[in-house]
């Protein structure tokens, strides 16, 4: 008889080096080092080498990763086109995933195990996720296109694609930090996703579409987006009691809190707590803000005591609304981040690779017979 674990809850799918989470204590490390201290002086780009690499690049080293993704922002025309034949009512996930699969048709991966190879499809992902994402953005409202800008930082230069202003350099910073946040976290449903479809020795490019599809899912990526909606359907901070008994006494889920890891406050929606606050005053939306507070505090007095707490969700959500950012494309956003994780994983399966190929338990009928239609056709007029 084979145990079964639903979900594959607690089941070890693989050996890594990338990530460490400790959700009893709320600790988080990328290749060894702890998120705090990368959100405080790291990049984006800078921890995206750190995952790929497994050490922080020197300067000679960012200087040249950061050029190679500058010049490999732009998409080719013949992309634009396919985005614009793509529906303006469709979900920005969708067509994220869709480009990103047609991305790699034009930079096929003869040898998906070739070092140089996957270098360059990790530069033109993360360089070309930002200005997909911002390109349907805007041609779905009838907008311009706007085209990246080399002078640009990572972060600037999505915002600026967006929007077609460079941001304040304190909301360009918090942005760069949201990334980092989301940049990697260990065996998630996303990074299992691509990992099953790297075993197969297929492309970066499809490993990463295979990720942005699970990631979309309102269980995963697109949670932050459910959990902005709660807060704007709350409206003021005299109704947060109220909705939250109604939504528990009727066993719903309150987006932005509990995780199948931290039994405790994710680490990341504490940093990530003080810059909402910082960005939310900066653009006159304290209100969501002093919203999001009052949940998390009658949260806490209702069922902290099960190990339910705030979690990421909560607050990316804010600091992407309070920027401007439309709460379909809070997802996108994640997965601009998260590619840097996927990537590092998928090449870490390369190196040592196993196809992935797990059992199951059958429970349906055995050796039944095949009824000639004639004999289907009377049972079914009895």
């Amino acid at each position: 008889m084979h145990d079964f674990f639903p979900g594959l809850a607690g089941v070890p799918a693989a050996r890594s080096k990338i990530s460490f989470v400790d959700g009893q204590k709320g600790i988080l490390e990328y290749r060894g080092i702890c998120i705090e201290e990368l959100a405080e002086h790291s990049t984006f780009p800078e921890t995206t080498y750190l995952l790929l690499y497994n050490r922080l690049p020197s300067q000679k080293e960012l200087d040249a990763f950061n050029s190679d993704l500058s010049h490999h922002r732009r998409i080719k025309y013949r992309i634009t086109d396919l985005i614009k034949c793509l529906p303006e009512y469709g979900h920005p996930m969708d067509a994220l995933q869709a480009t990103v699969a047609a991305l790699g048709m034009f930079y096929p991966q003869p040898n998906v195990q070739d070092a140089e190879a996957n270098y360059w499809a990790a530069v033109r992902l993360i360089a070309k996720l930002p200005t997909i994402v911002a390109t349907y953005a805007r041609l779905r409202h009838g907008n311009e296109q706007i085209q990246p800008r080399d002078d640009l930082t990572h972060a600037e230069n999505f915002f600026y694609m967006l929007f077609g202003t460079v941001p304040d350099p304190s909301l360009a910073r918090i942005l760069d930090v949201s990334l980092i946040l989301h940049a990697e976290h260990t065996m998630n449903a996303s990074t299992f996703s691509g990992l099953v479809t790297a075993s197969t020795l297929s492309d970066a490019y499809s490993v990463i579409s295979s990720a942005i599809g699970t990631l979309k899912g309102s269980l995963h990526g697109g949670a932050n987006e459910q959990a902005i909606k709660m807060l704007e359907e709350i409206e003021s901070v005299d109704r947060v009691q109220s909705y939250i008994e109604q939504k528990l006494a009727a066993k719903k889920r309150i987006m932005g809190f509990g995780h199948r890891i931290y039994k405790v406050k994710d680490t990341r929606a504490m940093i990530l707590q003080r810059h909402a606050k910082q960005v939310c005053e900066h653009t006159g939306q304290s209100h969501l803000f002093e919203i999001a507070q009052e949940v998390e505090r009658v949260m806490d007095q209702l069922i902290s005591h099960k190990g339910v707490s705030a979690n990421l969700d909560l607050y990316s959500g804010l600091v992407y609304r309070a920027m401007g950012i439309a709460p379909d494309c809070f997802t996108p956003v994640f997965a601009i981040a998260r590619v840097a994780g996927w990537l590092a994983h998928c090449f870490e399966q390369f190196q040592d690779n196993r196809l992935f190929r797990p059992d199951q338990i059958y429970e349906g009928e055995r050796a039944r017979p095949y009824l000639p239609m004639s004999v289907r056709h009377s049972q079914a007029q009895l």
